[in-house]
Formats: structure tokens, sequence, C-alpha cells
């Protein structure tokens, strides 16, 4: 296992993908708008590699022993065009268009299209042969391109675990949009294991409910399509670290799963 490895993965993974498009485009051609972002952790040998392309993200509760708190480490970098370092990221990459990110609906996006700029799909903004007709209008872009205007590459971090360690969440960004990593962690640190994944999807929405001068339960019956344009989806997984001080840097997995 390496960062390498987890980068030929998600190479592998979006050529299949991609070819996958090709095979479709008559029949199908709508699935050269599909994309995903994606989001991978692997442990082995003590370490823990989080690979990640678009704006999921991944993040550690560290028990800390002078504050008796949980404090969250940010495990991953995100790729979207509301930060001021990805949009440079992307004008560095694309010199001669002006437009690569346009502010639409007061939110960057990439082409004026998409906030992510790198994903597992998408193939209209990395293929210019998928970039016409019969894909939808409000997809094409006026303007062919050379080169792609997505990326699949994904950013790798590699953290060697500690006792201190006792969990990782594993989230899109519907979660990150209403919580914060310190709110999360603490979410997990006071509540009972079973069912924690469930307990942190339920607090995101009723931010996202507050905010709309809703209720909780009046959110929750909106039908799910419709519940699109008040809060993103949200997916979660639940990671708990149980380290062992006597062999957790030799053991090849780390962890110790449900029973």
């Amino acid at each position: 296992m390496s960062a390498n490895v987890i980068k030929k993965v998600f190479s592998a993974t979006e050529e299949d993908f991609l070819a996958l498009v090709k095979k479709q485009w008559q029949e199908q051609p709508q699935i050269a708008s599909v994309g995903s972002c994606c989001l991978v952790g692997v442990i082995t040998n003590g370490l823990l590699y989080v690979g990640n392309a678009g704006d999921s993200r991944a993040v550690l509760g560290r028990s800390e022993r002078s504050t008796k708190r949980i404090t969250p480490v940010q495990l991953s970098t995100e790729h979207n065009a509301n930060i001021e370092s990805v949009r440079e990221e992307l004008r560095s990459q694309h010199p001669d268009d002006p437009n690569i990110v346009v502010m639409k609906h007061r939110v960057w996006r990439v082409k004026g299209l998409i906030q992510v700029s790198r994903s597992i799909g998408d193939a209209y903004l990395k293929r210019a042969e998928f970039n016409r007709e019969p894909l939808l209008a409000k997809f094409r872009l006026p303007e062919t391109f050379e080169k792609p205007i997505l990326s699949a590459e994904p950013s790798v971090h590699v953290h060697r675990l500690q006792q201190e360690d006792q969990f990782v969440i594993f989230a899109s960004d519907g979660l990150w949009e209403h919580l914060s990593n310190q709110e999360a962690v603490d979410i997990v640190d006071n509540n009972p294991r079973n069912g924690i994944a469930r307990r942190l999807v339920k607090a995101a929405m009723k931010v996202a409910a507050k905010k709309r001068e809703m209720r909780y339960s009046d959110l929750k019956k909106i039908d799910r399509g419709v519940r699109r344009h008040f809060h993103d989806d949200i997916t979660v997984i639940v990671l708990f670290l149980d380290m062992k001080s006597s062999n957790h840097r030799t053991s090849p997995l780390s962890i110790k799963g449900p029973r």
C-alpha cells in the first residue's frame, strides 16, 4: 500500500467509467454528465491512507489528555471552487481560459457548471467528444477544449495512527455544510457507537431545517427529490479505532470490527 497505489486505483476506476460512457453514448448519452466525489480510507501497518477527489471530508477524532476533549484533525484536502486555493490551481492549469471559474448564484463554479474540480466521471468536462449533442444543452459548453477541465487524481494524506486516535468520520459535503469538524467529533464522542452515523445525519438535517425556519419533522416529510433544494445528499461512515499499544505499529490491520 502507498499513496501511488491509491492514485492508480482512482485512475483505473475513472478509465473504466469513461469507457462505459463511450460504450453507452448512443443509447444513454446523459451518462456523460454523471459524476461522483470519491473518498477512500485504507489502514495497514499502523498507517491510515486517505484519498479524496471532490469535496467529501475525513476527520479524525483525537483524545487530548490535557483538556480531556476530543480534537478534530482533518485528514483530507477538498477540491471545491469556493476555496480560493482551488480557484488558483484551476487558473494556473488553464491560463488561457478567463472563464475557468465563474461566480454563479453567489457560488464559485468550474465553467459556471459544477463546484468540484476533481471527481470520478463527469465525462462532459473531461473529454471534448462528450461535450456535444445529444447531451442536454445545460451541460454543453459553447466552446470545445483540448485538455480535461476536471481531474480524477486524488489528494492523498498518510497518517500514522496513535493511541490517542479514537475514530474517523468519512462524510460527504452534505454533512460538513451544516456541522463543523468540532461539532461532528463531539457528537460521536458523547453518544453510543450504535447508530452514530445516523445520529450525525439527523444533526445535520436539523441544522438545515433550522436555516429554512422549518422543523426537522417537516423537512423529513418532503420528497427526497425535492429535498435536494433544502440540503445536499449526506453520506456518513464512522470508523472506530481500537488501538492496542503493544502491536498497533506492526499489525497488518489496526482496527476492530463490530461484533
